[in-house]
């Protein structure tokens, strides 16, 4: 399983984050997030960690215009985008460099597999998280029991609510029938300070415990 970390916003922290070799960074463009990255540059990270944008029913035109201005590799979808916006969004980018295309979806005690069908051929990746008040970053997990049921081949990241406390969790996770097609563990609120401030020692002790997600 690999690693993202999510919710950067400061320069020097994300440049301490980045010194820890995650998989993927993520920068929230969502202006209502207390998260929500202003910054006019990403600071030089490793090329081997992604810059992955996160957007909330953006228009395509301006998903398009952070990738160039940021030079993101993948974009992660929070909000209510159809299959025909990410089909949109896919054929806006095929002259850029391979950018991904992350689809979110809230979930609680159970969820209705069968939405996923539609998005089938038009995301790389799905991303399962609890759903709760905002897009994101709530603080808690959901019962992931439910991912038994999931019909797909397609790889998909392990959101919500994921911290330290979590780690025993994701040991067993990772021996489950759920677990086959987990390709990420995607943390953020758990490790923070403040909103987007993310406290180093406790990322290094989850990514080292967790066993460096090889």
């Amino acid at each position: 399983m690999k690693l993202k970390v999510c919710g950067m916003k400061y320069e020097d922290n994300m440049n301490q984050v980045a010194a820890l070799q995650p998989d993927y960074l993520g920068f929230i463009f969502y202006n209502k997030s207390a998260r929500h990255f202003d910054l006019n540059l990403i600071p030089e990270i490793p090329e081997s960690i992604k810059k992955t944008g996160v957007f909330v029913d953006e228009d395509v035109e301006s998903v398009v215009e952070k990738i160039q201005t940021f030079q993101l590799q993948a974009v992660q979808l929070h909000g209510n985008e159809s299959p025909e916006y990410c089909n949109a969004l896919r054929e806006a980018i095929k002259k850029n460099a391979p950018i991904e295309i992350i689809k979110v979806f809230s979930v609680k005690d159970e969820f209705n597999f069968n939405v996923l069908k539609p998005y089938e051929n038009v995301c790389d990746y799905y991303l399962f998280d609890t759903k709760g008040k905002l897009p994101g970053g709530n603080g808690y997990t959901f019962d992931w029991n439910v991912l038994n049921n999931y019909p797909s081949t397609k790889p998909f990241f392990l959101s919500g609510g994921i911290g330290v406390d979590q780690i025993d969790d994701i040991l067993k996770f990772k021996e489950s029938k759920a677990s086959k097609y987990c390709y990420a563990i995607d943390v953020n609120s758990k490790f923070e300070i403040k909103p987007g401030l993310k406290n180093i020692e406790l990322l290094h002790t989850f990514k080292n415990k967790i066993g460096h997600f090889e």
